[in-house]
């Protein structure tokens, strides 16, 4: 599992490790039954407190991503898959929104947005399916 902090962006650490595991669970890198790391373990690798990683833990617990098992670990919930969607959703429409205030910004047309979405997910398409026949 893979999470990255920054302390200069003003967000809570324990938030930013709740938002990125939502963000794995909903990229479907987080499955459901997989065990996240120790709250130790964490800890230590992201150098900070194991008390913020433990917070961080709670609070997916109470959002129902995780479930702590006594003396087993953490786990993902099954209930993941539904998150995973509102998650992928609440993500996209949020870079969707900067997007759309970007191109306001350089009085782009949301016409021309949508023909330049259309060309780039043509362009990584073909890729995925050049990338797929080389394998």
């Amino acid at each position: 599992m893979q999470i990255h902090i920054t302390t200069s962006d003003g967000v809570p650490i324990y938030l930013q490790v709740v938002n990125q595991v939502k963000y794995l669970v909903a990229a479907g890198r987080l499955k459901a039954g997989e065990e996240l790391p120790p709250i130790r373990t964490l800890a230590e690798k992201l150098v900070v407190n194991p008390n913020t990683i433990a917070r961080a833990y709670r609070e997916l617990e109470v959002s129902g991503i995780v479930e702590k098992r006594r003396t087993a670990g953490t786990y993902v919930t099954d209930q993941g898959s539904p998150l995973a969607r509102r998650e992928r959703t609440k993500i996209l429409s949020d870079r969707i929104d900067q997007l759309l205030a970007e191109a306001g910004h350089m009085d782009v047309s949301l016409e021309d947005v949508i023909k330049l979405l259309e060309q780039r997910f043509s362009v990584i398409q073909n890729s995925r399916l050049k990338d797929a026949n080389d394998v």
